[in-house]
């Protein structure tokens, strides 16, 4: 009769010791930027940044496992350009109107000894989600002197294939179906 209550007892001190590992961090949007690339006719590169963003890490590092959602507001579009980031809002690009928010929910996480190397999810963008794997580089964790908590933070990165969220637009004139995402990343322990 003990056994089965020691290996319950074992059972839950085991699961309540992995709980614990968990640390939950809170996008810190003064410190987190979402950029986008595309080349322009192969001349030069047009950018653009979208100033709102929300959302939150759950991180074990024990278990080399975690959890993150960022959403995105794509009204907050700016290229630096008034009439360039009308054009971006509007339903030929990211169709602000009917999709105003972007999502990434990545919950396979890869790390490189204690340092995440790469996070898989899936990117909802103007209405549609495909999978995504961002590249982490620059991954640390470190306590902020003057928030007095941990931060971990990086730069991340990928490329996506626009078309397949419904992104068409300058396809015919030549312009790249390929645009590079990154994603630099500050998040407080709470």
């Amino acid at each position: 009769m003990k056994t089965p209550l020691i290996a319950a007892a074992l059972l839950t001190l085991v699961a309540t010791g992995a709980q614990a590992d968990v640390a939950t961090y809170g996008i810190d949007p003064s410190h987190t930027f979402v950029t986008f690339e595309i080349a322009h006719f192969g001349t030069s590169t047009n950018r653009g940044r979208f100033d709102k963003k929300e959302g939150s890490v759950q991180l074990d590092r024990a278990g080399k496992a975690g959890k993150v959602e960022i959403t995105i507001d794509t009204t907050s579009v700016n290229s630096g350009t008034a009439p360039f980031d009308k054009h971006l809002k509007s339903a030929e690009i990211l169709n602000t109107e009917a999709f105003p928010t972007a999502k990434f929910v990545g919950d396979k996480f890869s790390f490189n000894g204690d340092k995440v190397s790469e996070v898989a999810g899936q990117l909802t963008l103007n209405g549609k989600t495909n999978p995504v794997t961002l590249k982490a580089s620059n991954f640390n964790c470190y306590q902020n002197p003057m928030l007095k908590r941990e931060v971990c933070g990086g730069d991340f990165e990928t490329t996506i294939t626009r078309s397949q969220f419904g992104v068409n637009y300058g396809l015919q004139y030549g312009f790249p179906d390929a645009m590079k995402l990154i994603i630099q990343v500050e998040a407080v322990k709470q």
